[in-house]
């Protein structure tokens, strides 16, 4: 039987632990991410809830702000971990992880 990945989990579940893994409080990653400062807090709790689903642009900029690739919101964890090392690594690492890859 398959197993259907629920990415708006993953999404809110990766939302919330880079936020804190920054320190940062809703408010301000909203704000940060260009969110109105008169709903950002309860735009990211809703967000980090699951309650509203964050369009890619704004996905996008959340992102931006925390500092790790789009696509770590929605990739399954060993991607999700390969995407954030990947990222963060020397563009040396990045040539010689994409040639191993070829």
């Amino acid at each position: 039987m398959r197993t259907t990945t629920n990415y708006r989990e993953i999404f809110c579940k990766r939302l919330k632990a880079s936020r804190l893994a920054l320190g940062l409080l809703q408010r301000n990653l909203g704000i940060l991410a260009g969110i109105d400062e008169f709903v950002a807090n309860a735009r990211i709790n809703r967000y980090e809830l699951g309650i509203h689903e964050a369009d890619i642009q704004t996905a996008q900029y959340l992102a931006e702000v925390l500092d790790v690739p789009l696509g770590y919101f929605y990739a399954d964890d060993q991607l999700a971990e390969m995407l954030l090392l990947f990222s963060r690594s020397s563009l040396q690492i990045k040539e010689e992880v994409l040639d191993l890859a070829r």
